[in-house]
């Protein structure tokens, strides 16, 4: 699906799809339609959602918007990884709600963004560590088969997010300037440009069993006003 300009009839057919997806459309007020936010409601279907690792489902969870949200609940993976309909995005806002319900060796949710050939960016937060960090992941690196092909890029030490509570992540990737807010704090701000453009999606590390709603991705145009 490529986000951008479209004339009335490709606007009819964008909504339409979009509304098969489980996705709400803020547009500009304009006649040509300039895509602002794509809000992806994760308590219905998940069309279009491609899964690369894990067993995500939508399921019944106390305190979701209405009572349901997209849960990732495989144990036995290094890394459980679903990528959203639409893209790729090069600069881009994402936000995410997540509720880490259990996990032993991690209780962790992230937004995976610039999702392309494997590689990615997470910027993840796990309720048993008391930090917040920002990694690249490279399969095809040749450390990867020692430490799974992620690589630590940044991190900021913090509270761990409360088990069994809901949580905001949001990130911001405009050009090579990478940020990353948790629960309305921005505690992730720097540069790094290897990766321009992907798709962009959630994650969890090992048995995690995390909760997701609210999902909301927004592009960042070069003559928008923020």
């Amino acid at each position: 699906m490529k986000i951008g300009l479209l004339n009335n009839v490709s606007r009819r057919r964008m909504m339409t799809a979009m509304a098969g997806m489980g996705l709400a459309v803020s547009l500009g007020e304009t006649q040509s339609l300039a895509v602002e936010e794509l809000r992806f409601d994760l308590a219905r279907s998940l069309e279009g959602w491609e899964t690369i690792a894990g067993s995500w489902s939508v399921e019944d969870v106390s305190g979701a918007d209405g009572s349901r949200a997209l849960v990732q609940r495989a144990t036995n993976n290094a890394f459980n990884v679903i990528v959203a309909p639409g893209g790729p995005f090069g600069n881009v806002e994402v936000s995410v709600r997540f509720k880490p319900i259990s996990g032993r060796e991690d209780a962790s949710g992230g937004i995976v963004f610039r999702f392309a050939d494997g590689h990615y960016y997470v910027v993840r937060a796990n309720a048993l560590e008391d930090n917040f960090n920002f990694y690249y992941y490279e399969p095809n690196s040749i450390l990867a088969s020692v430490i799974g092909g992620r690589h630590y890029i940044t991190g900021a030490s913090m509270k761990a997010p409360a088990l069994g509570q809901w949580h905001q992540l949001r990130i911001s990737a405009d050009g090579d300037h990478i940020q990353g807010w948790i629960n309305g704090q921005r505690l992730i701000d720097h540069r790094d440009g290897r990766f321009a453009a992907g798709r962009v999606g959630l994650w969890t590390k090992a048995d995690s069993v995390t909760a997701f709603d609210n999902f909301v991705v927004t592009p960042i145009v070069s003559d928008r006003t923020r």
